[in-house]
């Protein structure tokens, strides 16, 4: 069995330490990426739906540049919409410029009904062997 290995992006180490848990941890060939929303540094979230979609994605972008993978060795994507009918325009709008070349990852999207002030949250797994 693989030892895990925890990977932190620069200037938010404390967050996590605060909440007590890890934004990514390598295993087995993937790297396992939490659940990224679009919060500033330090914490708080930005105002705008969209605006928060793209914050989600450069946030996932620096966890998975920390993890020594980007965007292309995402494989598997999950997604979390606290109003997915509303949302959808403008989340597809932000996908589609960073997920626009097939082949495209797999996609789940969950509406929930509460992201701790969030309104968007994403979660991937991506590969370490290419």
């Amino acid at each position: 069995m693989s030892k895990r290995e925890a990977v932190f992006p620069p200037n938010r180490h404390a967050l996590y330490d605060a909440h007590g848990y890890s934004p990514a941890v390598k295993a087995g060939g993937l790297l396992f990426v939490s659940g990224q929303v679009g919060s500033s540094d330090d914490g708080s979230p930005i105002d705008g739906y969209e605006a928060q979609v793209r914050q989600a994605f450069a946030n996932l972008e620096a966890v998975l540049k920390a993890g020594g993978c980007t965007l292309d060795d995402v494989i598997d994507v999950t997604t979390f919409h606290t109003d997915p009918e509303a949302q959808f325009e403008s989340l597809m709008k932000v996908k589609n410029e960073k997920f626009g070349v097939a082949p495209f990852p797999t996609w789940t999207a969950v509406g929930v009904n509460w992201l701790a002030g969030f309104d968007f949250e994403i979660k991937v797994i991506a590969s370490l062997q290419d």
